[in-house]
C-alpha cells in the first residue's frame, strides 16, 4: 500500500473513532432519569449526616477542582427519585455513574447496595472507570426513594492532573438492561481504547528499539522507540489498578516518568533533523533531576501547582523543538516537511487542549483525550517512519523484509492478546455475575423459604418449601460450587435414590464401580445429573407402578454411564414421547445434551422402562457444561 494511501486510511479510522465516541456519549434512551442536582455535605461519617448545617444543593457534575479545590476526604451526596411510569419498580433497575473519583459507596433508602474501594483507600486510580450499580427491586419504593452516595477523593492540590481530583458526575437511573450498553461503551472509550492504543504503541516502540539495536547508526529509531515505550507505560494505572502504594507516591512516580518521556521526544526531533547539541542533551538530563527535586521540596500538598508550572515549561520546550525541526526540514528535507508539519500540528493541538483542561479553561472531557490521541498520532508517524526505513535498502540492507516479518508477528500477537484479554474479561464478568446471583438466592430467597419451613402450619406447604429450598441450594451449588469427585457424587445419588424409593415401598438394587475413581465432575455437571436422576425417580414413583428398580453405574472408555431399569407397566404407546413433555423425558434429554452426553429411554407396555444416561468424563465436559 502506498504511504499516502496508508496515511489516509489511518486518518479515516481516527475520525471514525472520534465520531463513534461522540455518538456513544450523547445517546440517551428515553426511559432513563437524569439526576443533575444533589444535596451535598463534606463528611467522612459512616452515614449521611442528617441535619448538618453545611449541607447545600449542588449541581452535578460536581468537580471538586471547581467547587471545593481544597477539600480532601469524603463528600456525601443525597438525591431522590421516583420510579415513574417509564421505570417499573418490579423490574431490575440500575444506577449509572459515569465518573466518581475515586471511591464510591451507594445507599438506597438506608441500605448499602454498592461499595467501591477499600476503607481509607482513596488513591485516584478509578477516576476513568464508570460504575453500574444494580438497584434491588425489593428496596425500591413507589415514590420518595433516597439515594445516598459517599465519594472519597483527593483535593486538586494533592494530584498532578485535574481529572484525578475528587468529583461526581451526573447520575442516570433506568432499566438495568438499557444501562448496560451505555456502561460498556463508556468502559471501551474510557479504558479499553486507552489500553489498546498504548499496547500497540509499546509494541511498536519495542520494534523500533530492536531495529535501532541492529543498526546502531539509526539513533532516531532508538529515541522514538524509547519515547513510545515510556509514553505507553504512563497508562499502566489502567492495567494495574491495585497498586500497593499511597496516592502521593503514585502521583509522584507519574510526574517522575513524564519528564524523561518528553526529553526523549525532544531528542528524537533533533536527531531526526540531523542536529546534535551537547548543551541541549545536558540540559535535558539536568531537567530530569531538577523536576523530581522540586516536587519533593514543594511537597504533596502543592503537587498540582508545581506540576502545572513544569507542564508549561515542558510544553514550551517541545514546541521549540518542533519549530526547529520544521525549519531544518523546510531547508534540507523538503519532502518530509508536510508529513512532519501535520504530525506536529496534531500533537500541538492535543497538548494545547490538555493544557487548557488542566488550567480550567475547558471542562473535563467525558473520556481521556491525551492518553488516546497522542499515542494514535505517534502510531501513525511510527508506521510512516518504518515504511520510510523499509524503502531505503541501500542504507539498511534487507530492512524491508525484517520489518514485514516483524509487523506480521506484532499483528498476530496483538490479535491473540486482544482475544485472550476479551475472553478472560468475559469469563471474569460471568463468574462475578454467577456469584452475585447465587448470593442473592442464598441470602434472600433461601432465608424466606427456611422461614416458611419452620413457621408454616400446613404440612403440604412446609414440604413444598423444603423441596424448593433443596432445589435452590442445588442451583446455588451449580453456580458457585467446586468440582465434585465422582465417587462422592455416586454416594450422594445412591443415598437420595434409596431413601426416596424406600419411602415409596420400591426395592432398589444399586451397583457402582468397584474401583475408587479419581475422576471429578464440574459442579454444573453434578447438578444437571442430579436433576436427571430425580426426574427419573419421580417418573418411577408417579407413573410406573414398579416394585423393583435396578441401577447400574459404570465407567468405560472415558465415559460415565448410569442405567436405571424398573419392572413397571412401561409407557403406553399413545403416550410415547408425550409424558410430562417439557418437564419430564424431554428435559432429561436436553440436560444430557447440554453436557455433551445423551439420555435414551426404552419402554413398552408391560416391559418396564430403561433410562440410559451417558456422559463424557474428558476435559471438554466441564467446559461445555459451564457455558
Amino acid at each position: 500500500m502506498p504511504r499516502a494511501a496508508l496515511l489516509r486510511t489511518v486518518l479515516r479510522l481516527v475520525l471514525a473513532a472520534l465520531l463513534a465516541g461522540g455518538a456513544a456519549a450523547s445517546a440517551q434512551p428515553p426511559d432513563m432519569q437524569l439526576l443533575s442536582q444533589a444535596l451535598a455535605v463534606a463528611s467522612n461519617a459512616e452515614r449521611f449526616p442528617e441535619g448538618d448545617p453545611s449541607a447545600a444543593t449542588v449541581s452535578l457534575p460536581d468537580e471538586w477542582a471547581e467547587s471545593n479545590p481544597r477539600h480532601d476526604g469524603g463528600v456525601w451526596y443525597r438525591v431522590q427519585f421516583d420510579p415513574g411510569r417509564a421505570l417499573d419498580r418490579n423490574d431490575l433497575l440500575g444506577l449509572y455513574v459515569h465518573r466518581a473519583c475515586s471511591a464510591l459507596d451507594v445507599y438506597l433508602n438506608g441500605r448499602r447496595i454498592h461499595s467501591g474501594g477499600r476503607p481509607g483507600d482513596t488513591m485516584a486510580r478509578d477516576c476513568h472507570y464508570p460504575q453500574l450499580v444494580t438497584i434491588p427491586g425489593g428496596l425500591v419504593l413507589s415514590q420518595g426513594n433516597v439515594l445516598d452516595l459517599h465519594v472519597r477523593g483527593h483535593a486538586l492540590a494533592s494530584v498532578a492532573s485535574r481529572d484525578r481530583a475528587g468529583g461526581l458526575s451526573e447520575l442516570r437511573i433506568g432499566a438495568h438492561d438499557a444501562l448496560v450498553g451505555r456502561y460498556a461503551d463508556a468502559v471501551f472509550w474510557n479504558v479499553s481504547i486507552v489500553k489498546i492504543v498504548n499496547l500497540a504503541l509499546a509494541t511498536l516502540g519495542v520494534v523500533m528499539v530492536l531495529l535501532a539495536w541492529v543498526n546502531r547508526r539509526d539513533a532516531p529509531l532508538g529515541y522514538y522507540g524509547l519515547m513510545a515505550v515510556g509514553l505507553a507505560l504512563l497508562s499502566a494505572r489502567h492495567w494495574w489498578r491495585a497498586v500497593p502504594l499511597d496516592n502521593a507516591t503514585v502521583e509522584f512516580l507519574v510526574c517522575l516518568a513524564f519528564t524523561p518521556v518528553l526529553a526523549l521526544g525532544v531528542q528524537f526531533l533533533l536527531s531526526y533533523a540531523g542536529v546534535r547539541s551537547r548543551m541541549i542533551e545536558a540540559a535535558l538530563l539536568a531537567q530530569c533531576v531538577v523536576m523530581p527535586v522540586s516536587l519533593l521540596v514543594a511537597g504533596p500538598s502543592r503537587l498540582f501547582a508545581t506540576t502545572s508550572a513544569w507542564y508549561v515549561v515542558l510544553a514550551l520546550e517541545t514546541f521549540g523543538a518542533m519549530l526547529l525541526h520544521l525549519r531544518i526540514s523546510w531547508r534540507d528535507r523538503r519532502r518530509d516537511f508536510v508529513p512532519m508539519a501535520i504530525t506536529l500540528a496534531a500533537t500541538s493541538a492535543v497538548m494545547l487542549h490538555e493544557l487548557a483542561v488542566q488550567r480550567g479553561w475547558l471542562p473535563l472531557p467525558e473520556a481521556p483525550r491525551l492518553q488516546v490521541w497522542l499515542p494514535l498520532i505517534l502510531l501513525a508517524f511510527g508506521v510512516r517512519l518504518l515504511l520510510q526505513r523499509a524503502a531505503a535498502p541501500a542504507a539498511v540492507p534487507d530492512m524491508r523484509y525484517l520489518i514485514d516479518a516483524r509487523v506480521r508477528e506484532v499483528s498476530a500477537e496483538l490479535e491473540r492478546t486482544h482475544a485472550e484479554q476479551a475472553e478472560a474479561r468475559i469469563e471474569e464478568v460471568t463468574q462475578k455475575e454467577r456469584k452475585r446471583i447465587a448470593a442473592d438466592l442464598h441470602d434472600d430467597l433461601g432465608a424466606k423459604l427456611l422461614t416458611i419451613v419452620h413457621t408454616s402450619e400446613s404440612e403440604r406447604i412446609s414440604t413444598l418449601a423444603r423441596e424448593a429450598l433443596e432445589e435452590m441450594r442445588l442451583s446455588v451449588r451449580g453456580l458457585t460450587g467446586k468440582p465434585v469427585r465422582l465417587t462422592d457424587a455416586l454416594a450422594d445419588w445412591r443415598a437420595e435414590t434409596v431413601m426416596r424409593l424406600g419411602q415409596a415401598n420400591v426395592e432398589i438394587d444399586w451397583k457402582s464401580p468397584a474401583e475408587d475413581s479419581d475422576q471429578v465432575l464440574a459442579a454444573r455437571v453434578y447438578v444437571q445429573t442430579t436433576r436427571i436422576l430425580r426426574e427419573s425417580v419421580n417418573n418411577i414413583i408417579k407413573h410406573s407402578g414398579a416394585s423393583h428398580v435396578k441401577v447400574r453405574c459404570a465407567i468405560h472408555q472415558g465415559n460415565f454411564g448410569i442405567n436405571i431399569q424398573d419392572n413397571g407397566k412401561g409407557i403406553p404407546m399413545e403416550l410415547d414421547g408425550k409424558l410430562d413433555r417439557g418437564h419430564g423425558m424431554t428435559s432429561m434429554k436436553q440436560r444430557a445434551k447440554q453436557m455433551q452426553g445423551q439420555c435414551l429411554v426404552e419402554s413398552g407396555p408391560g416391559y418396564g422402562t430403561v433410562i440410559r444416561l451417558t456422559l463424557p468424563l474428558g476435559p471438554e465436559a466441564p467446559a461445555a457444561a459451564s457455558r
